[in-house]
């Protein structure tokens, strides 16, 4: 993992932020690399997903339901806030037993009576607050300035930045108890179970089980581990503003790309496997035309968007990673290595005259072993792919649409387009 976060870390912006999930196997370990290749100082948060309803029954020591998400930021900057769910409006207690006591000052008409008499409350000590000065009450309001004394959450620069906004507060009996409504939702932080709502449509956050059937509706075939799109909005909302460019380069059935274009953001996602033409286009196909599956209604999805899908032109016609990846025997294996053996196609790793002094001794690995050591071990994956600088060459077979377009690509990475 070192080397991929580390050119996680070039390709961030200065201001960008990366979420990196794991299961409970591995997270710890994976916070000590990512505390060395991000710095700890840019840790952000490690969030907790609810993965399943269905934890395994038959576990001895505990059932895990949860996954976890480590964010990081580049450059961590104090000021910029992470967007999660909209704000109710019901009122709320402005006191907490837990803080200090201090005084608030509260403007005329800002304080609501309700069920009590217009008249005058005179200065004492109530159940949880202490009323300094009387209050003139007229029409179910203050008419005069007021001060209390209680253990309230905010200070009086809170309280005065609430007012300004629209918030207003209640006492609703004798017993003088003060309460805050704010008469607009606000947007608050994302909370750090992440199984809860957090978007002003009230959308919960789904699980394994609602990212299979999402891609049962739309048919991808995937089975892979898929994440829910409300997983991955809840990222792209938490992080990103319309217009941001989000990256995903474990692309899989494309559920970020498909979020990101539901949410107004530009993408790109990166795959090695070979069903991206099959299932992750084909899924981004699908947005465009407005399927309504996923997060689709949440955000009033109709459809309408474009992308461009680009695969790495193979260095030699003849692909013998495809052919190790279909063998079926150990004879098929071996095969391939009479063919590469002689060319440029193998890894430094591996040294051609032991590997063929030890031919008997490989053939007692078990297969799948043996597939293993060939893709790991014997294919030189540089040459697999034909480099920038060597395009023009003309047995690679590129045409000139492939060059013109590739030209293209680079020059706009250069322009930060």
């Amino acid at each position: 993992m070192k080397n991929r976060l580390e050119v996680a870390r070039e390709l961030l912006r200065e201001d960008g932020c990366i979420f990196i999930q794991c299961d409970d196997n591995e997270q710890a370990y994976l916070k000590v690399l990512c505390d060395g290749v991000f710095g700890r100082e840019n840790f952000v948060d490690t969030f907790v997903w609810k993965n399943t309803d269905n934890a395994p029954a038959l576990s001895k020591k505990s059932r895990k339901n949860v996954e976890f998400l480590h964010c990081y930021e580049k450059k961590l900057d104090s000021t910029l806030k992470y967007k999660g769910r909209m704000s109710d409006n019901d009122d709320a207690p402005l006191l907490n037993a837990s803080n200090g006591i201090g005084v608030l000052n509260f403007p005329i008409g800002s304080i609501y009576f309700n069920n009590l008499k217009n008249g005058v409350k005179n200065i004492g000590l109530y159940d949880s607050i202490e009323v300094l000065n009387d209050i003139l009450i007229e029409n179910n309001k203050n008419i005069n300035s007021v001060s209390l004394k209680g253990r309230f959450k905010w200070k009086q620069e809170n309280l005065d930045n609430e007012i300004s906004t629209g918030t207003y507060f209640l006492i609703k009996s004798e017993k003088m108890s003060i309460r805050y409504q704010r008469t607009n939702a606000s947007i608050m932080s994302p909370d750090k179970l992440i199984d809860n709502v957090y978007l002003s449509k009230l959308l919960g956050i789904g699980t394994n089980e609602d990212a299979k059937k999402e891609n049962d509706i739309l048919e991808t075939g995937f089975d892979s581990y898929p994440k829910p799109e409300t997983l991955l909005s809840f990222i792209i909302n938490a992080a990103t503003n319309e217009n941001d460019l989000v990256l995903d380069f474990f692309q899989g059935s494309g559920t970020t790309a498909a979020v990101a274009m539901k949410m107004g953001r530009r993408f790109i996602g990166v795959e090695q496997m070979d069903y991206v033409e099959s299932i992750t286009a084909e899924r981004l196909k699908k947005v465009i035309d407005g399927e309504q599956g996923g997060i689709s209604k949440a955000v009033g999805w109709q459809g309408g968007g474009s992308f461009v899908y680009m695969e790495l032109a193979e260095w030699d016609k003849k692909n013998y990673m495809e052919d190790i990846l279909r063998a079926e025997s150990t004879e098929e294996l071996l095969a391939v290595w009479e063919v590469i053996k002689g060319k440029s196609f193998i890894s430094y790793r591996i040294e051609v005259q032991r590997f063929d002094e030890n031919i008997e001794a490989f053939r007692q690995l078990p297969f799948e072993e043996q597939k293993k050591i060939f893709i790991r071990d014997v294919i030189d994956k540089n040459m697999l792919y034909v480099p920038y600088s060597e395009m023009d060459d003309t047995d690679h077979g590129l045409t000139e649409e492939d060059k013109t377009l590739t030209k293209a690509f680079y020059a706009m990475g250069k322009e930060g387009l």
